[in-house]
């Protein structure tokens, strides 16, 4: 955390590279701690990155720039550690970083795309500020897209476990093995056990206050809205936050909270290369290094939000489109994203999705 301004000066003079900041990294019980290592290590890790440049203020114990770096140069990908202690202070941090990273952006640039097929593709699905129309339109349309993919040999992850009570029984029909269904029920009802001991009452953080305005009235009713995202595929797993699935075809789901920059930040960092965003009221949110791609299907929220909004589906209700055909158009932007599109935030540079999930306090 205390080197986040030295990274943010170093981004801001590399075409082409982003800071990933964030608050943690001191003071964490281990679980929290593993999380933070592990998170970043599968942020650099995923194929979005081309190179990295590790920079920390000391040293945290399993956690350090060095651990950091030796796990994510398995990838073959290059990397390079700056430590700001040992380069007499920021201004020299900041100085080395910008030569490393100047002559890394000079490697990487020779670089040249190359056809992949489909099934290569691990595509990461969620939702927020919904409403009554994402439900009924843009989650099932993602969910067929979703589908589509899986079908030629790809895979998708659905997180957000605290999104899912109510839809136990559907999870278990779709389950690969009985034993795959009761660990992901098991999730689900360990996050609501979590959430009962705070002692407070959910209602307002889920469903949130903007679900609420948007017609959603309880809990269950947003959960079997928010799974329509997962569309028909078979449940192969249960796979912890930021953990990479294993390679055969299917949906996973990924445990992690409702909060979206804290659930997409898990998805990015197990290695998915795109996500789709379903939204009804409208979000500006968008991964750093995860392109991600916001759809709605509410026609108010896209004309209120059409500066952030890639897709407007809304012609599912007031028009003729049909679920399957909104989850074409959903997969011909993640094909033409995947092949070079920007999104409208990766534009504007827009970074606000990073958080990683912590269950434990400072110490």
């Amino acid at each position: 955390m205390y080197a986040n301004s030295t990274a943010e000066r170093v981004a801001d003079s590399i075409e082409g590279a982003v800071a990933i900041t964030h608050p943690l990294g001191r003071c964490q019980v281990r679980p929290d701690l593993r999380t933070t290592f592990h998170t970043l290590v599968g942020t650099g890790k995923n194929p979005n990155v081309g190179g990295v440049i590790v920079i920390d203020h000391f040293r945290e114990e399993g956690c350090t720039a060095e651990e950091i770096a030796h796990e994510i140069q398995k990838t073959g990908k290059p990397v390079e550690i700056v430590n700001i202690r040992h380069s007499n202070g920021a201004i020299e941090a900041t100085a080395q970083a910008l030569r490393k990273a100047m002559n890394m952006k000079r490697e990487l640039s020779s670089l040249t795309r190359e056809p992949v097929d489909v099934s290569k593709l691990l595509f990461g699905l969620n939702c927020g500020t919904s409403d009554t129309t994402s439900g009924l339109g843009s989650n099932p349309a993602l969910g067929h897209c979703s589908d589509r993919i899986i079908n030629q040999g790809g895979r998708s992850i659905l997180a957000e476990v605290t999104e899912l009570m109510g839809a136990e029984d559907h999870i278990r029909d779709r389950a690969v093995t009985a034993a795959v269904g009761d660990d992901v029920v098991a999730a689900i009802d360990g996050f609501e056990q979590r959430a009962l001991a705070s002692g407070e009452d959910i209602r307002g953080s889920q469903p949130t206050g903007d679900n609420i305005m948007g017609g959603l009235s309880s809990i269950e009713e947003k959960s079997l809205g928010a799974y329509q995202k997962s569309g028909s595929a078979p449940i192969n797993g249960l796979i912890d936050y930021g953990e990479q699935p294993t390679d055969d075809s299917g949906l996973y789901i990924m445990y992690t909270p409702g909060h979206g920059s804290e659930s997409i930040t898990g998805i990015a960092a197990a290695g998915a290369q795109v996500l789709v965003f379903s939204t009804g009221g409208g979000h500006v949110i968008n991964h750093p290094i995860m392109p991600t791609i916001r759809i709605t299907s509410n026609v108010n929220s896209f004309e209120a939000m059409e500066d952030t909004m890639e897709l407007d589906l809304s012609d599912i209700f007031n028009g003729d489109l049909s679920l399957q055909d909104a989850g074409d158009q959903i997969y011909d932007e993640v094909m033409e994203t995947c092949s070079g599109k920007l999104t409208k935030a990766e534009i504007l540079q827009e970074h606000t999705g990073f958080a990683i999930h912590r269950t434990g306090v400072s110490i």
